[in-house]
């Protein structure tokens, strides 16, 4: 194994996944000056929401940060997924542990699957619940699709966006459940609170999030 890993790294050199940079062997993904000046939140930088409890990132949306989950959404960098985990899982055991029953993502819509080729949300929860010994469950289903968030405008046009956009997928693996939703980015917080909501009404007991990344 070892050899071949040799191979591979010879003819795809691993690189940060921040800044792009080639990394030595041995690395966790991450080159030691990003380690050090990468936009990081203090204490998860939590949030309160419509629906959900808090929400919690271990990042900023700014900067190597940004161009970073822009490449890993829309230039296929889905490996990228593995080192996000890590620093997720890290922000949630020291914000949330022992208060979450099951870990969940924000879905696409089968439209949107469909183009990009991978559900991002889907990615991150599923490493990030690996890196907590846990695994990631579907809670949700977009079943309608709408234009991005990104380019909707304020809170309220995005709130009216999204509304009736998710269902829940099993009201019965639902019911009573402290639910982790994870997401890439949290701006306004009205794609969270959508969803959030939906699995309040199918009777979840409660719904905290988690995302890579919020704007300030």
């Amino acid at each position: 194994m070892s050899f071949m890993r040799g191979i591979l790294n010879l003819l795809f050199p691993p690189r940060c996944v921040f800044c792009r940079k080639l990394l030595s062997g041995g690395s966790s993904g991450v080159c030691p000056k990003c380690l050090e000046n990468l936009p990081k939140t203090t204490g998860g930088g939590i949030q309160s929401g419509n629906y959900y409890t808090s929400c919690i990132s271990p990042f900023y949306y700014e900067d190597k940060v940004r161009d970073s989950i822009l490449r890993f959404k829309f230039k296929e960098c889905k490996g990228y997924s593995k080192v996000y985990g890590r620093y997720i899982a890290d922000c949630i055991a020291e914000n949330f542990s022992g208060k979450y029953d099951l870990i969940s993502w924000v879905p696409l819509s089968g439209e949107r699957l469909k183009t990009r080729g991978y559900d991002q949300a889907m990615l991150l929860a599923l490493s990030t619940a690996l890196e907590l010994g846990d695994v990631a469950v579907e809670t949700l289903v977009k079943c309608r699709d709408v234009p991005a968030q990104s380019g909707t405008g304020g809170a309220e046009s995005r709130r009216a966006n999204i509304s009736g956009a998710y269902v829940a997928s099993d009201e019965e693996l639902i019911a009573g459940k402290r639910i982790l939703l994870i997401d890439d980015i949290i701006t306004t917080g009205a794609t969270l609170s959508e969803c959030s909501r939906v699995l309040l009404m199918a009777g979840a007991g409660e719904v905290l999030c988690a995302a890579l990344a919020q704007t300030r």
